[in-house]
């Protein structure tokens, strides 16, 4: 939380000015480029001391100075002298409280400093006029020293000079779902940079880098692997190898903090339980703990899921996540550490045709129950929703079940059922309103922000947790723009009462400069994004409709029903949603305060954008827009495609004002993600049409008069298929090449006038081999790819269809146009459709 006095940082307004040059830049250093600011902006800085005095000897405040030198340097082009520990001239002097105060007596701080909090100000140390980075803390000045550098590069004054901030929460964590073998569960750029071939990276340099953008953000812990964790992780010869990521860490503040299989007692341990009430296992987790802490002595502590999707957990005995969290607590109390007990807990066999069984009841459930049994040092993990990160849900009712015990609230910064950092979905804005939702708690102000701080019930724990999952690429998060999000997160944890504006502007300004047009354009794309994901993919509260199945990514409307996993949307001929009021329900809306539950309880309360999460409705039901349910889809499907279709638009307007390999990168991305918009308007539209029963107000599902079915061509090579689920293909078929064919060739006649026009190829890119396209018009060759991406499918669907961009063709009437492919490994050139519309319609599509 930021507390404010006297007069902060004042922004300012005149330093907008386009860079001369741009150089090239990977998206590497993120949002710490410490890009050179112009002639003017540099002008504002003209006083600011030469040199910097660090009080104190440590990693963490040799970290700060550096950073401080580091960071003026790049900037402001100034060589930034080290004093030592002495002030001898105006300095920047870093230290903590108690530190200044052995130089300077009379020095006061603001009394409420505490905990990782930071003051920048201005004062007279040792006689001389000096500007101040401290706190209570080491981490506390490192974390002022990336704030102060933040002002600077943001294009803020620095005089007069009184800030303070407190972070809102005392536990701020990344977790990271990365597996020993370098994969990530859930992540989607590139391997660990953790882990490899079963071991730790010989080269943990990416680890450090990690850390110190954590540390920019004020996270002070990272959980390293994978919830579904490998008892390996706790043998006696991998925890030396813990201990030098925690090495890579220590400079930055940031605490180390592993996964835990609560079955490792008898996995590694040799003993004949793992029963959290047996002494014989507390006794192995005393002696384990020890081991860690002789070795990591600064260790965080451990993160458990038990009981869920197979993890084996205190159920298996007949005890309660209470019994093996405090076994787990007692031995990590004296040493500091804390468990994070996740509340993700659920039967993912339930019966689909039971009416009344319903997930979205079992954390609460399961643990509602057990409120104050949990020892002091644990920390029950909470995911924003009570499904699963969809792409809208409620809050999780919980977060108001538990008054007398620790929690966090659990983020999904990794995009799982969002995109998976093929599109562009800013989710600051989504996790805003989770934030700031009013839970009524005995009729009080109680927004879930005061209560998974530990503000409300005067809790000792309580925070934030983001599920990260960077990897290897260049820029973190495989998409240019999706660091975004891991920003937003640190900075939210920190102060949670920051806007996604400020956010979306800060970033934009931190990674792409302050040239006005750019931070517009990106700003105003980012705050989009998330509404028009959501448009495209799941309306009403219904989930985003995607194969939950398989990939999490691509369109399939039918596989979370009929099935254990309990997302369902109980869409049938008649109608669309879950009933989950205490009337008629599941009575799930029960589970929430009185005065929230009166919100969910009635069709007439419900806002429309949770409407079908709480009821089950006729498809002619009129929201509180007006419209009926069935023409919201079919108008917000479209809607979302042109959105997307926007974000290309827009992106190419920022053309030689972002270095060109970011602007390549994204917008590769963000062609992508238009042509998967309308995979996604299609698929969800021709489904609901064919199971309603009821067309399109304004005729355009199932009429596509610009297109042209693939298996409608002459085909040379090439035949027919039928793709499932039948709506992530236009007509449910597709081509593909006859396993006996290398080269295959599908053609048509252009009929239309002569003029330009841009055809799109919708293909399929399967992670099974790279195929070879062409297009031909009149025998020449106009455009040729690779199907060469890393999609989540292995065969034609809504998963691995992709819709490749030629713009400008000249066409004549009779000009045959062909579609030439070549087979690659298990890849079979599989395309599905071209379109073709006149130049000059673009922007109207």
């Amino acid at each position: 939380m930021m507390k404010k006095r006297g007069l902060n940082f004042a922004v300012a307004g005149v330093l907008l000015l386009l860079p001369v040059a741009l150089r090239a830049e990977t998206g590497a250093e993120a949002w710490l480029r410490y890009a050179p600011l112009t002639d003017v902006e540099r002008s504002n800085y003209a006083a600011l001391p030469g040199s910097v005095v660090t009080l104190g000897e440590s990693p963490v405040l040799d970290s700060a100075r550096d950073e401080l030198v580091r960071g003026i340097r790049g900037m402001l082009g100034i060589a930034v002298r080290e004093s030592g520990s002495q002030v001898s001239e105006s300095s920047i002097v870093l230290g903590t409280v108690t530190s200044l105060q052995a130089i300077a007596p009379g020095f006061q701080s603001p009394p409420e400093i505490q905990g990782d909090g930071f003051w920048l100000t201005t004062a007279k140390v040792q006689g001389f006029n000096c500007i101040v980075i401290t706190g209570a803390n080491e981490p506390g000045v490192l974390y002022g020293a990336f704030a102060f550098l933040r002002g600077i590069a943001l294009g803020q004054l620095i005089s007069p000079l009184n800030e303070l901030q407190q972070p809102y929460s005392p536990v701020r964590w990344v977790d990271q779902w990365d597996n020993l073998d370098g994969h990530i569960e859930r992540g989607y750029a590139g391997p660990s940079i953790f882990f490899e071939a079963g071991t730790v990276r010989a080269d943990l340099s990416r680890a450090r880098d990690y850390a110190r953008l954590l540390a920019s953000l004020g996270i002070n812990g990272c959980t390293v692997n994978n919830v579904n964790a490998n008892p390996r992780m706790l043998e006696d010869d991998f925890l030396p190898q813990l201990a030098r990521i925690a090495d890579a860490f220590r400079p930055w503040g940031v605490r180390l903090a592993i996964s835990v299989n609560l079955s490792s007692p008898k996995v590694i341990g040799g003993l004949k339980s793992f029963d959290p009430l047996d002494r014989r296992v507390q006794e192995w987790w005393r002696k384990k703990i020890e081991e860690i802490y002789r070795l990591i002595p600064d260790f965080a502590g451990f993160v458990v899921k038990a009981d869920s999707e197979g993890q084996l957990g205190p159920s298996v005995y007949g005890r309660t996540p209470a019994d093996a969290a405090n076994a787990i607590a007692a031995a990590l109390k004296p040493h500091g550490g804390i468990v994070f007990y996740r509340a993700f807990v659920y039967n993912h066999h339930l019966d689909w045709r039971v009416p009344k069984n319903d997930r979205a009841k079992a954390a609460y459930h399961n643990f509602h129950p057990l409120d104050g049994k949990f020892d002091e040092n644990v920390i029950i993990q909470i995911k924003n929703g009570p499904i699963d990160f969809q792409v809208r849900e409620p809050v999780s009712p919980l977060f108001a079940g538990l008054q007398s015990t620790n929690q966090a609230i659990e983020l999904q910064v990794t995009q799982e059922y969002t995109g998976q950092q093929r599109h562009l979905c800013f989710l600051a804005p989504m996790w805003k309103d989770i934030l700031d939702f009013d839970m009524r708690v005995q009729g009080g102000h109680t927004p879930v922000k005061d209560l998974v701080s530990g503000r409300v019930f005067h809790r000792s724990l309580g925070g934030f947790v983001g599920v990260a999952n960077v990897g290897m690429d260049a820029n973190w998060l495989g998409h240019p723009l999706a660091m975004a999000n891991l920003y937003s997160f640190g900075r939210l944890a920190w102060d949670p009462n920051t806007s996604a504006s400020t956010l979306a502007d800060e970033w934009a300004r931190l990674t792409f400069g302050s040239d006005p047009l750019v931070v517009r354009t990106i700003t105003s794309m980012l705050l989009a994004s998330w509404k028009t994901y959501e448009d495209y993919t799941g309306p009403l509260g219904a989930g985003t409709l995607t194969d939950i199945k398989g990939s999490h990514f691509g369109p399939g409307v039918g596989s979370s029903e009929r099935n254990g996993w309990g997302q369902w949307h109980r869409s049938d001929r008649d109608g669309v949603g879950m009933d989950r009021s205490v009337a008629t329900g599941t009575g799930y809306a029960g589970q929430y305060p009185p005065d929230a539950a009166k919100i969910y309880e009635s069709t007439a309360s419900t806002p429309d954008d949770l409407l079908l999460f709480f009821h089950h409705v006729p498809y002619t039901y009129r929201l509180h827009s007006g419209k009926t349910v069935i023409q919201h889809i079919y108008d917000s499907h479209y809607q979302g495609a042109e959105g997307a279709q926007q974000f290309v638009r827009q992106w190419k307007t920022l053309r030689g004002r972002i270095d060109e390999p970011r602007y390549k990168a994204t917008l590769e991305r963000l062609q992508f993600q238009a042509g998967h918009a309308i995979v996604w308007r299609d698929a969800i539209c021709n489904w609901f049409l064919h199971i309603s029963g009821i067309p399109d107000a304004l005729g355009r599902v199932g009429y596509y008069p610009d297109r042209i079915e693939a298996e409608t061509m002459r085909l040379q090579g090439y035949r027919t298929i039928r793709v499932t689920p039948p709506e992530t293909a236009s007509g449910g078929k597709a081509v593909k090449c006859r396993s006996s064919s290398k080269s295959c060739t599908a053609s048509f006649t252009f009929e239309g006038n002569a003029g330009r026009y841009d055809i799109n190829v919708q293909y399929f890119d399967q992670n099974t081999g790279a195929s070879q396209f062409k297009l031909l018009v009149a025998g020449r060759v106009v455009d040729e790819w690779v199907a060469d991406d890393h999609l989540p499918a292995r065969s034609p669907g809504g998963g691995s269809s992709t819709r490749r961009w030629i713009e400008g063709v000249e066409l004549r009437p009779g000009d045959s146009v062909e579609i030439e492919g070549r087979t690659d490994g298990q890849e079979h050139a599989a395309f599905d459709y071209v379109e073709i519309h006149p130049a000059a319609d673009r922007a109207s599509r």
